[in-house]
């Protein structure tokens, strides 16, 4: 069993489950769950993350609609950045499909489907591997690819806190490389050769978080049989990789914060002092702010945590990067899989610049991907790439994003919404839109309230006002 991938099958129907598991129980380790939940649950449990996963997108308690099985995948990726997902769903809508791509899964494959060709299709997924978020091995033009003002802002930010020893917080949307910058602080250091740990908070029961970081005594609780060190032990004058730390329990947060102020931690179940001198860096796609506003959040530790601040750009503000990034992992996969690497033509290349990537660079190499396997050493032209988009998720004339300039777009872009859903709600869809703007202007303006107010052209009583009101929903 251990020297099987592992796969994840999550799927309400337990006819399903039960015979993929008996299918594919010869190839890989499978393991199976019915509702995100517990999905969520069991990841937690196994000592090692699956490489692979099979997720339907109707799944409770919605099982008519996609939104648990889009929640999923993003929740699988925060758990495990590399994981493989395959969804598979009879909700094979094509704006489904590319919206579960842009999320982050590398494929989509309607039910039904034979399951010697869903073998397949793991065993050819299991060829392509991320590079390590550590970047051993690997160069600085390796990981950090792109000539564009905003990459060449942050590579001059990495540089400049690099050796640093205070801690470093790093904000970016999802599958913008935030773990890639990390480890970048770390090689570019004189902690270099120095350990480095990781630990993704999203990725590990609550009730783990604290043996795992500070370590515990023998008969601390039930199964600590010896003592054991913990990550600020072990990392010595390294560094520590905190990311998701916005999923860290509120209890634990004063034990972390108290670690950055002066060093000093317990092992669970111990009351002598011990000293750490790792270097923190954390990572978040969160709003911090905001989830300070909501209680979630201490606003003393993110101030400690945000000595440095280091923002992601998304792939949509990197300008001609999205050409050099297509170059470096069409031939980095291509090598991967022994296939000779695809070529666009003129249409394609000029449809590859217009789009924004809402995935950033995760969706762009699940694209490269896909390109890779289905067309090796094929020319394309806009006809096979255009498929591999959102079809709503380009920039308009301007170059800016959002809803189309064009009033008969915008009807067409909600008709096909309404086509797709089952039970839409104009409220709940209003009040999301507000939110996502609201959240965006907050961000922009990092968290000042009343610039936040005069770029969304409301006085900031009224922002204040709809903030509290979001937060109630």
């Amino acid at each position: 069993m251990a020297d099987k991938p592992r796969l994840l099958i999550v799927d309400d129907d337990a006819l399903i489950t039960d015979s993929l598991a008996y299918a594919l129980g010869k190839d890989f380790d499978v393991s199976v769950s019915d509702s995100r939940p517990h999905a969520v649950s069991l990841l937690r449990k196994l000592d090692h993350p699956p490489q692979l996963a099979l997720v339907d997108l109707g799944l409770p308690p919605l099982p008519h609609r996609p939104d648990e099985g889009f929640h999923l995948i993003a929740d699988l990726l925060a758990h495990s950045p590399e994981m493989k997902i395959l969804v598979l769903s009879g909700q094979n809508d094509a704006a489904n499909a590319r919206h579960a791509r842009t999320l982050g899964a590398i494929d989509f494959v309607a039910k039904p489907c034979n399951a010697e060709n869903l073998k397949k299709l793991l065993l050819h997924a299991l060829q392509f591997q991320g590079a390590r978020a550590d970047g051993e091995g690997a160069t600085e033009g390796e990981l950090l690819i792109g000539k564009s003002p905003a990459l060449e802002k942050l590579k001059s930010q990495i540089s400049q806190y690099a050796d640093s020893p205070f801690p470093a917080l790093i904000e970016g949307e999802s599958g913008s490389g935030k773990e890639v910058v990390a480890g970048s602080l770390h090689r570019m250091s004189w902690r270099k050769d120095k350990p480095w740990f990781a630990l993704n908070c999203a990725a590990i029961a609550p009730t783990l978080v604290e043996p795992t970081l500070f370590g515990y005594s023998k008969g601390a609780f039930t199964g600590a049989t010896t003592n054991k060190s913990g990550y600020f032990e072990d990392a010595q004058e390294g560094t520590l990789f905190l990311d998701e730390i916005g999923e860290l329990p509120l209890e634990l947060q004063a034990k972390l914060l108290r670690v950055l102020e002066n060093g000093e931690f317990q092992r669970v179940g111990e009351t002598q002092q011990r000293i750490s001198q790792a270097r923190v860096v954390a990572a978040t796609n969160r709003d911090l702010r905001q989830e300070i506003r909501k209680g979630r959040f201490r606003a003393d530790l993110y101030h400690r945590l945000s000595v440095f601040s280091i923002s992601v750009p998304p792939l949509r503000e990197m300008g001609e990067d999205k050409t050099l990034l297509l170059a470096h992992f069409s031939r980095y996969y291509a090598a991967q899989a022994k296939l000779a690497p695809f070529t666009l033509d003129e249409g394609a290349m000029q449809l590859w610049s217009e789009y924004h990537f809402p995935g950033n660079v995760r969706e762009l190499k699940n694209v490269v991907i896909r390109l890779t396997t289905k067309y090796p050493g094929q020319k394309l032209s806009r006809l096979e790439l255009e498929p591999e988009f959102e079809p709503d998720a380009h920039t308009d004339a301007s170059g800016e994003i959002g809803l189309p300039g064009d009033q008969q777009l915008l009807i067409e872009q909600a008709q096909r919404h309404l086509q797709r859903e089952r039970a839409f709600n104009l409220d709940d869809m209003l009040r999301q839109w507000e939110r996502g703007y609201i959240e965006a202007a907050m961000r922009l303006t990092h968290g000042n309230v009343s610039q936040a107010a005069k770029m969304l052209g409301i006085n900031r009583t009224t922002l204040y006002s709809r903030m509290e009101h979001q937060d109630k929903k």
